[in-house]
């Protein structure tokens, strides 16, 4: 993606006042060229780093939202009160209502422990009092970046499209080894899929291939680098990581020696011939 059309899209992002999930439909229908999966991914990100920089600001200590949402509730206000307030706000409406269980919840027990709030916040049906059960559920309903259903639907597509890479490496009757396997042999930070046999993609040789459903922008590819890549390099060699839901073109750097990157599986690729290699005698 040009860098142009990413700021563009970055900059309607931030003006936008409102919820994540009514920024996606104005995101879709104002950039109808772009692929739903790609903006949706870049709104996520841009969300999810906002959140880093301002959870303490929004989430801390003198931060009393369990009160105004008892006010509201004694004003006879109508269903929605903690997704309104989550837009008042800017914050993600799942954050938000955990935050107010946690408080609900403290009031009866004020040791009440993480774990106990996540069980009610992940089963709604739980919490005795209905009425913030049900308010809880529908912030969880109308959160696509945050909470039990956002999360489940993350790691549902990120197994997606390994599924998908490992079926284009099965058709082409590639010898590889998942992560699963390497760990098994005892590598700690493995990629998704070690080749067998090397390829090259584009004059390039390829050991090794990972997949990320998601769009890759400067932020997150420099933290993949420091956290992944370097590591698959420094074990296996040089590698392949497909962005599929694309990545800005500023990142392709035509003298990397450790990885190249793409946003689709490869096409031009050259097998390794293995009758071209002479066997050496010993006398």
């Amino acid at each position: 993606m040009e860098l142009e059309l990413y700021n563009e899209i970055i900059t309607s992002i931030h003006k936008f006042n409102g919820l994540s999930k009514d920024c996606a439909k104005m995101l879709r229908e104002k950039f109808d060229n772009v692929p739903i999966n790609t903006l949706f991914s870049i709104l996520s990100l841009e969300i999810q780093q906002k959140m880093k920089m301002n959870h303490t600001k929004l989430f801390g200590p003198n931060k009393n939202y369990y009160e105004n949402y008892i006010e509201s509730v004694q004003k006879r206000e109508p269903v929605g009160i903690l997704l309104r307030m989550a837009k008042e706000i800017d914050a993600p409406p799942a954050l938000l209502a955990r935050n107010v269980l946690e408080k609900h919840c403290s009031q009866d027990d004020p040791n009440v422990s993480r774990k106990d709030v996540s069980r009610l916040f992940k089963d709604t049906t739980l919490i005795e009092d209905k009425d913030l059960s049900y308010e809880v559920y529908l912030c969880i309903l109308y959160d696509d970046l945050y909470g039990p259903i956002a999360d489940a639907m993350g790691i549902s597509i990120g197994q997606e499209y390994e599924m998908k890479l490992q079926n284009y490496l099965t058709e082409r009757n590639f010898a590889f080894r998942n992560e699963e396997h390497l760990r098994s042999r005892g590598y700690d930070k493995t990629p998704d899929f070690k080749l067998e046999v090397p390829i090259a993609v584009n004059g390039f040789v390829v050991n090794w291939i990972e997949s990320k459903a998601r769009f890759g922008n400067n932020e997150i590819h420099q933290k993949y680098i420091r956290e992944q890549f370097l590591s698959y390099w420094n074990r296996f060699g040089p590698g392949l990581v497909i962005y599929w839901f694309g990545y800005l073109n500023t990142l392709d750097q035509p003298n990397e020696k450790k990885f190249i990157i793409m946003d689709h599986f490869p096409e031009d690729i050259t097998y390794m011939d293995p009758n071209s290699i002479k066997q050496t005698t010993t006398s």
